[in-house]
């Protein structure tokens, strides 16, 4: 009994620092305050708030429980074991054994310990040198990650959209929303290169670049505080659907966050208070994302971005012609199936990438 009994200890001290990895008790104090806030009958007037709101409650919560269950259950097994009932020994022994197991499994979270990994994602991808291959290949990024998200079960909403004049697009940007999207997707962040024959071009073969960008949703205004007076806010005309002078209204949003001149524009058929809401949530999610990699805390410490820099950060090839392979330039990870990658099987690569960077800065 004395062994079981340290071995129950063991795993419930390796229980509460893995709690204490996540932040539990913060999680806790959230999911408590969004359980009031839904229930304020007010709430109802602002339906795309309460729905916000009800996915992150019930998101949090599907988080909580399991760790809840284990928290529980080895505690019960602890204060059972110190009774010293012998009758119970066997039963207890494969219940810690239980416990240990889905422990093993649940510890996969922890690779999440960035502040925003349990965030939906901002994810937008241009296109880069190459013309027409270049924004097909952009398109093709598109299919790749729309599939992963189906596989993960996320939802996908697109909130701007550039096309491209003969095939594939410009630029899009998506939310994808999610359990851990951003912690999972964020390590997507960097330049892509594709090497294939070129099915614009007479069969030559080309090199295309597209840019992917991710970063963590933060629709909450309290978990990332902007200076107003660091903001130029413009409206303009938008074009809607239907041709000239169909669905055109001054709804459209450009906000520039003067001391690092990052700029952020919304234009589709929202209102003008949605379109701002929208800029100023992808803006926050800029501001946090380059707080991330500058490794601040204080916004007002902030560099503008170096998009030359960013643009030649080149983290993964895939190459068509005249081999096959997929090779992340960070981690080395490589795959001979890039078929397989582009139809959304990105799990290797983003386990990969977290297990590559356990440890370092977030």
């Amino acid at each position: 009994m004395d062994q079981l009994q340290g071995e129950a200890k063991a795993l419930q001290h390796q229980i509460e620092d893995a709690l204490g990895r996540i932040g539990f008790a913060k999680l806790e104090q959230r999911k408590v305050e969004l359980d009031e806030l839904v229930k304020d009958p007010e709430l109802w007037s602002d339906n795309d708030k309460a729905q916000a709101l009800l996915r992150e409650q019930s998101g949090l919560e599907k988080r909580l429980e399991p760790w809840r269950r284990l928290q529980s259950r080895v505690q019960s097994d602890v204060e059972l074991l110190e009774s010293n009932d012998a009758s119970l020994e066997t039963e207890l022994s494969r219940d810690i054994q239980d416990i240990r197991e889905l422990f093993e499994a649940q510890k996969d979270e922890l690779k999440f310990n960035g502040n925003y990994d349990d965030h939906d994602a901002i994810l937008s991808i241009h296109a880069g040198a190459g013309g027409t291959d270049a924004q097909d290949w952009a398109s093709m990024l598109l299919r790749m990650y729309v599939r992963y998200a189906e596989k993960e079960g996320w939802a996908v909403t697109t909130i701007e959209e550039s096309m491209g004049e003969e095939a594939g697009i410009k630029s899009i940007t998506l939310e994808i929303a999610g359990s851990f999207a951003y912690g999972k997707l964020k390590g997507e962040h960097g330049v892509h290169r594709l090497v294939r024959l070129s099915p614009f071009n007479a069969e030559s073969r080309e090199t295309s670049f597209a840019k992917v960008e991710v970063t963590p949703k933060i629709s909450r205004p309290d978990e990332l505080v902007i200076d107003e007076k660091e903001l130029k806010i413009d409206v303009y005309r938008s074009g809607g659907h239907g041709g000239q002078s169909v669905n055109t209204t001054d709804s459209a949003v450009r906000i520039t966050h003067l001391p690092t001149n990052i700029v952020v524009a919304i234009q589709n058929e929202r209102s003008q208070l949605q379109n701002k809401e929208m800029a100023m949530t992808i803006l926050r999610s800029k501001l946090a994302q380059l707080a991330a990699e500058q490794h601040l805390e204080n916004l007002a410490e902030l560099k503008g971005p170096n998009e030359q820099a960013a643009w030649g950060n080149q983290i993964r090839s895939y190459v068509l012609h005249p081999y096959k392979q997929v090779k992340d330039l960070r981690t080395e990870y490589t795959s001979s199936d890039p078929d397989k990658i582009l139809d959304g099987e990105l799990t290797p690569f983003i386990t990969a990438y977290l297990e590559h960077t356990l440890g370092s800065p977030q």
